[in-house]
C-alpha cells in the first residue's frame, strides 16, 4: 500500500489488475471515439499512470487497440459458447440472454469493439476480422452438431453466408438498441431469434 499527499492508501495493482484497468479506460474512449482521436497520453492521464508505463504494457496505439478488441472478442466467445448436447433451437434464447446482458453490461467495449472496422489501421481491422470469424466458427459448428440444422449443411451451402450475415444483422441491431429505442431486451432477443431460425430454417 502507499500513501498519497492527502493521506489516504491507495492499493497497488497487480500487473492483470493494471492491464485489465487500462483496457478498460480504452474501450470507453474507443467507443465514444473514431480510432485517430484517441491519444495515449489521454489514455495514460485518465488512468493515472505515466505514459511510459502504458507503453510498457502496450507498445503502439494499434497494439493497445487491438488488444481491446480481442478482450472483448474473448468475453463474447465465451459467453455465447454452445452446450454440448442441447439443441440449438433449445439453447438459443438462453444464449441470446446472455449475449444481451453482455451487451449492456459492457457497452464501452462492444461499441468500441464494432468501431474496429472502421479503423484506418489494417492491421487493427485485420484484429476484428478474426474475431468475427471465431464467431462464426462457434455457430457454424454448434449447428453442425444440431440434429435439426446439421444436415442443411450438405444440402445448403447458402447457410455459411446466412450466419456470417446474421452476425452483422445482430451487430446493427445492438449497436442501435444501446443507442436507446422503445425495445425492451426481451423484444429484441425475440427479434434475433427469430432471424437466425428464419434463413434456417427451409
Amino acid at each position: 500500500m502507499a500513501a498519497n499527499q492527502g493521506g489516504r492508501t491507495r492499493r497497488r495493482l497487480s500487473t492483470e489488475e493494471r492491464r485489465e484497468q487500462l483496457l478498460s479506460v480504452g474501450a470507453r474512449l474507443f467507443s465514444e471515439n473514431p480510432y485517430d482521436d484517441v491519444w495515449i497520453e489521454q489514455v495514460a492521464e485518465i488512468a493515472g499512470v505515466s505514459r511510459g508505463l502504458l507503453y510498457h504494457y502496450f507498445p503502439t496505439k494499434r497494439d493497445f487497440f487491438a488488444a481491446v478488441v480481442e478482450r472483448e472478442s474473448e468475453r463474447m466467445l465465451r459467453m455465447t459458447a454452445a452446450v454440448p448436447g442441447v439443441p440449438v433451437r433449445e439453447q438459443l434464447p438462453a444464449g441470446l440472454d446472455t449475449f444481451l446482458e453482455y451487451v449492456e453490461a459492457h457497452a464501452h467495449g462492444y461499441r468500441a469493439f464494432h468501431r474496429a472496422d472502421a479503423a484506418g489501421d489494417q492491421a487493427v481491422r485485420r484484429v476484428y476480422q478474426r474475431a468475427l470469424a471465431a464467431q462464426e466458427r462457434q455457430i457454424l459448428a454448434a449447428l453442425a452438431e444440431d440434429p435439426e440444422f446439421g444436415p442443411a449443411f450438405e444440402v445448403r451451402p447458402e447457410v455459411r453466408l446466412a450466419v456470417r450475415g446474421w452476425l452483422a444483422f445482430i451487430a446493427s441491431v445492438c449497436l442501435e438498441w444501446l443507442r436507446g429505442t422503445e425495445l425492451t431486451r426481451e423484444q429484441v432477443r425475440e427479434l434475433c431469434a427469430r432471424a437466425l431460425l428464419g434463413v434456417l430454417t427451409p
